[in-house]
């Protein structure tokens, strides 16, 4: 039996066992929404913007480890889809996006509506493919999403023209799929895991540094597994958080810019660092000189052999899927001789120094809502066990820092790119994988407002998040370099004639709370997480507007070069 393109889509999908598929209809994929229509195995999410519905598809991918599928059509369609694409691109997460095109014979003639979404994209995605033949189209599908979660992970952009998702053809879907050009590697050199182990054995101060690779490929167990066999202190990246429980005296924070004292240290003093599924990128290392001036031993875990050595030169490089390595690794270990105990007690006894520092205290007050007891607060109130979705700027970097998250897959935040708007979709996305799981959104009066609109599709899908916006009237991150660093000359960064956002979501049909003292926190998130459980709640906290993010290692600094709050004030 002939099926037409866009049944054909519809098939693969099904095939693929999608759930939903997160879009925004147009002419050029009308045929596919009829398909979309005409069945109910998958459920379409209506957004307002293309920009949500690939963060939204984002946010589920992240939540659940599935690949996520965004739907959009030609030219401002496709490029409004653009900076979801590339922000899970930065971050590595599996999505198929499926765009519409023109018809085959209008491509190149700047037809009504065209875009070269192929070219556009080509920069940040991991693939993308122009289908011109419905023949090929199911192949095509099947190789998205291969592609997508194979490996290390990433969005593919499919490119359907109008007049391929109307031919007709028979319809079969490949079982399996083998591709010659691409094989990624997932388990390690066995010899090069004897090295690992052996150096790793013999370390007087070992540190592990987890990236979001541990998350993804679903390596938590293995790797809190591979710490308690070594005894190490862990710290985790702000993709890698939930990796280790943070509750666990061996976790140290976060490294970095804004990590705390004691892991910066930690990471820099170390003589065996252990990396797995992270880049030393910059924000995490600072500078690399500084960096490289401490002589240490570095075994680094990736199954992105062009991530190994790119940045910092390491030692023992090991090529593979971080949990299929580290499931490698502690049967090597468990092989050899265990460590001796007395080896790393006086590392150990520096560590809990640096702990003491107690880089993360804050003055509390009396009369201002300070944004770090919002988060505890967050923390206490839903038992830690919230999806926390994040956007991007002081707000991020206060929930990552204070709500300790001890699984994996329960803080959604943009790491690579730090696009601002992605909290409320991702919000969505993680709510409608997980109905009756609590989710909140933490954001900044910058951020949220670039998809508001989004509260809209909230209502229309009965999404209970709970938004709990930090609001300083800045753009807080923006205004802190300022201050710091340009003379407190805040060009640009006040956010001046705010919306009455309680206001505002009522007009959507939420509930609205306002908090302006900090003995109204506890009962505004007590009411949202009770009283409404089942309602949108945006809570507008209205936050110390003078509050910095602390500990800060400056741009081109090392990570032993941190602004601490005790210095600052």
């Amino acid at each position: 039996m002939e099926l037409s393109g866009a049944e054909i889509l519809i098939r693969c999908l099904q095939e693929e066992k999608v759930d939903y598929v997160f879009g925004y209809p147009g002419g050029a994929v009308l045929y596919l929404y009829d398909a979309l229509f005409q069945q109910d195995d998958i459920r379409h999410v209506l957004v307002r913007h293309e920009q949500a519905a690939v963060h939204a598809a984002d946010g589920f991918a992240r939540s659940t480890g599935k690949t996520g599928v965004a739907l959009v059509t030609s030219g401002p369609g496709a490029t409004n889809a653009v900076t979801g694409i590339a922000t899970a691109y930065y971050d590595s997460v599996p999505l198929v996006v499926i765009s519409g095109q023109v018809a085959t014979a209008f491509i190149g003639q700047d037809a009504f509506q065209e875009v070269d979404t192929v070219g556009v994209t080509r920069p940040c995605v991991k693939h993308n493919f122009l289908v011109r033949d419905v023949r090929e189209l199911a192949l095509t599908l099947k190789k998205a999403f291969y592609l997508a979660a194979s490996g290390r992970p990433g969005p593919v952009v499919v490119d359907i023209p109008k007049d391929v998702s109307a031919a007709r053809c028979a319809f079969s879907y490949p079982a399996e799929i083998a591709m010659r050009s691409y094989n990624p590697v997932i388990r390690g050199h066995q010899g090069q895991i004897k090295k690992a182990a052996r150096l790793l054995l013999g370390a007087r101060r070992p540190m592990i540094y987890a990236g979001g690779g541990v998350i993804l490929s679903d390596a938590a167990d293995e790797l809190t597994r591979l710490a308690r066999l070594l005894g190490a202190p862990v710290s985790a990246t702000l993709m890698g958080l939930g990796a280790f429980p943070a509750s666990d005296r061996q976790f140290l924070g976060m490294p970095g810019m804004h990590g705390t004292y004691e892991a910066n240290m930690a990471m820099h003093h170390s003589d065996v660092l252990l990396a797995v599924g992270a880049r030393f990128d910059d924000r995490v290392i600072g500078n690399v000189d500084h960096f490289a001036a401490e002589e240490r031993r570095i075994i680094h875990v990736d199954i992105d052999p062009a991530s190994i050595s790119k940045r910092v030169k390491v030692d023992i490089p090991i090529v593979g899927n971080v949990r299929d390595v580290l499931e490698q690794l502690i049967r090597q270990i468990d092989g050899e001789a265990r460590p001796d105990p007395a080896r790393a007690a006086g590392w150990r006894e520096q560590v809990e120094a640096w702990r003491a520092r107690d880089c993360l205290a804050y003055k509390a007050s009396e009369e201002l809502i300070k944004p770090q007891f919002v988060i505890q607060k967050l923390w206490e109130v839903t038992g830690g066990e919230a999806i926390i979705a994040s956007d991007v700027g002081q707000h991020q970097m206060w929930a990552a820092q204070y709500y300790r998250f001890d699984k994996p897959r329960r803080w959604l935040n943009s790491g690579g790119l730090g696009t601002m708007g992605v909290g409320l979709p991702y919000a969505m996305g993680a709510q409608l994988a997980h109905p009756g799981a609590p989710v909140a959104c933490v954001t900044g009066e910058g951020s949220i407002q670039m998809n508001i609109q989004e509260l809209s599709t909230c209502r229309q899908f009965r999404l209970p998040i709970k938004v709990c916006l930090l609001n300083n009237r800045y753009l807080g991150m923006v205004r802190q370099w300022q201050q710091m660093f340009h003379g407190q000359r805040y060009s640009g960064s006040y956010m001046d004639s705010l919306p009455d956002f309680v206001k505002l979501a009522e007009s959507y049909g939420h509930v609205g709370i306002r908090a302006e003292k900090p003995g109204d926190v506890e009962g505004a998130l007590r009411e949202a997480f009770t009283t409404h459980r089942n309602d949108l709640v945006f809570i507008d906290f209205q936050i110390d507007r003078s509050e910095n993010v602390y500990p800060m290692v400056p741009s081109g600094r090392g990570l032993t070069e941190m602004i601490l709050p005790d210095e600052a004030l």
